[in-house]
């Protein structure tokens, strides 16, 4: 079956045109960073922390297997990397937008609801001890028992976030955004049976899943705290693939919505899609096949028909 060229779109024919489509989109994102650069300016609830209570607070205070600067390089600018990498070899800006869109609104809704529950919550973190006190002599209430910390004000500060964990939940909102794209990408539910698909689609999960195990393992956070920490971080970046792609197991799970909305528009407007010498072509997508059989006075055979909803409503279009 020949190609159909479906049209290639770039940063310079497209991008100013979808940039201001999104303008009051990423305005809520400089809201999300205010708000968040609020979140960790205030103080947050230094909750009851009695004598007998620290005997499961005192494990050693120690350093970061993996740094706070180095989170957002791996779960954000590392899938942007690829995004733009695909962006190069597609030239689809729209898909190369929604992408980073998706996964900046991802990691900063996830780290304005982490931040504002660990604001809440005010969990003493498993090193909570040797934060409150550095010299190993504990000073406490004589009345309600409560800690009277001797140690420096940033130190216990931080040592009251430890629920949920950061870096549990901005390394699998990342991380697990770009296990979605991935997803897409390489149509890893294409029916086919490719398991060595689900490898790639997994790799991103494994890295996060190990951030979050060294969170435990620096005993800056009990393992309650990076379990949910990991599953708010997944589950606001689930919501927020499936709001600019389809899911990855629908024929149209390689690109974003709003560019087989362009698609629609363009053939409903009867122009016909741009073609390009870099463009997307129906063997770069994933179609749905259906067999009809039929017949005639001097044979029988067998005719393979496109059923997929774009090019189906494109070729209505086109017979009009």
């Amino acid at each position: 079956m020949a190609d159909i060229q479906l049209g290639a779109h770039t940063v310079r024919s497209h991008g100013t045109k979808i940039l201001r489509f999104h303008m009051h989109d990423w305005l809520i994102l400089v809201l999300l960073v205010v708000i968040d650069i609020i979140l960790n300016v205030i103080d947050p609830f230094y909750r009851f922390v009695g004598e007998d209570m620290m005997t499961d607070l005192k494990y050693p205070f120690k350093g970061n297997t993996v740094p706070v600067w180095a989170v957002p390089l791996y779960a954000v600018l590392l899938p942007c990397a690829i995004f733009i990498g695909i962006y190069f070899k597609k030239k689809n800006v729209y898909d190369l937008h929604q992408a980073i869109l998706g996964i900046l609104f991802s990691a900063l809704i996830t780290a304005v609801l982490t931040d504002a529950i660990k604001d809440a919550v005010g969990r003493p973190r498993p090193d909570f001890f040797w934060r409150c006190f550095p010299d190993g002599q504990g000073v406490f209430d004589n009345v309600t028992s409560n800690v009277l910390c001797t140690g420096k004000k940033s130190d216990i500060k931080e040592g009251h976030k430890s629920f949920p964990s950061g870096h549990s939940s901005w390394s699998f909102a990342g991380l697990g955004f770009l296990s979605w794209y991935l997803a897409g990408k390489i149509r890893a539910f294409d029916r086919r049976g490719h398991a060595a698909k689900l490898c790639i689609v997994f790799l991103p999960l494994l890295v996060a899943s190990l951030v979050a195990v060294s969170r435990v393992d620096d005993y800056w956070h009990h393992w309650q705290d990076v379990s949910i920490g990991g599953l708010l971080g997944l589950v606001v970046a689930s919501f927020c693939y499936l709001q600019f792609f389809p899911p990855p197991y629908h024929p149209d799970g390689w690109g974003p919505h709003m560019y087989f909305s362009m698609l629609a528009d363009t053939q409903g407007n009867g122009e016909a899609p741009p073609a390009t010498s870099n463009h997307l072509t129906l063997g770069s997508r994933p179609v749905e096949m259906e067999t009809v059989s039929v017949h005639s006075e001097h044979h029988n055979h067998l005719a393979v028909r496109d059923s997929s909803p774009i090019l189906d409503a494109m070729e209505s279009g086109g017979r009009c």
